[in-house]
C-alpha cells in the first residue's frame, strides 16, 4: 500500500460586520454534496508564492472576491480518498479575512472541479443552522467562540 500524501490547505472566514461567507458544495461533489463550507483550498506549490497569495487566489477563484488575509486562528486535519486504495491527509489552517473592494460574489473564475454551488452571507448567530462539512464543524465553533 502506498504511503499517503500530505497536502496543505487554507480556509477563509470572510467577515463582513456580523456575517461570514459560506459556499455550498454542489450535488456533483464526491465527498459532501449539498453541505456548506467556507472558501479555500489546497496549496499549489509551484503556483503560490506565499501563503497570503495562496488564500487570495483560492478565494478569488471560488467566489470572485479580493481579500486581506488575517492571521491563522485554527489548525486541523482530515483524511480523504485520493483514488483507488489511496488516501491524502490534508492539514489546514483557518484564517479570518476582510473583503477588499466589494462584497459581490461571482463564480466566473471557478474551476469545474471545485464542485461549488451557491454562496451566502450568513449571520454568525445562524451558522449553527447550516449543514457544514463534518471537518469544519469544530472550526466554526472555534470561530464563533472567538467572536463572543
Amino acid at each position: 500500500m502506498p504511503e499517503p500524501r500530505l497536502e496543505f490547505a487554507q480556509k477563509a472566514f470572510i467577515v463582513d460586520h456580523d456575517r461570514v461567507l459560506l459556499v455550498r458544495k454542489s450535488s456533483s461533489d464526491p465527498h459532501h454534496p449539498g453541505c456548506w463550507e467556507v472558501p479555500g483550498g489546497r496549496l499549489k506549490v509551484s503556483q503560490d508564492d506565499d501563503l497570503d497569495d495562496h488564500i487570495r487566489r483560492e478565494v478569488y477563484e471560488e467566489v470572485g472576491l479580493r481579500v486581506d488575509p488575517g492571521p491563522p486562528f485554527h489548525l486541523w486535519d482530515w483524511w480523504m480518498p485520493d483514488g483507488p486504495g489511496e488516501d491524502v491527509r490534508v492539514v489546514a489552517v483557518a484564517r479570518t479575512c476582510q473583503p477588499v473592494g466589494g462584497l459581490s460574489v461571482t463564480d466566473e473564475h471557478r474551476a469545474p472541479d471545485d464542485h461549488l454551488g451557491e454562496a451566502a452571507w450568513v449571520p454568525v448567530r445562524e451558522l449553527g443552522d447550516y449543514d457544514v462539512i463534518p471537518s469544519l464543524k469544530p472550526v466554526l465553533e472555534h470561530f464563533r467562540a472567538d467572536l463572543a
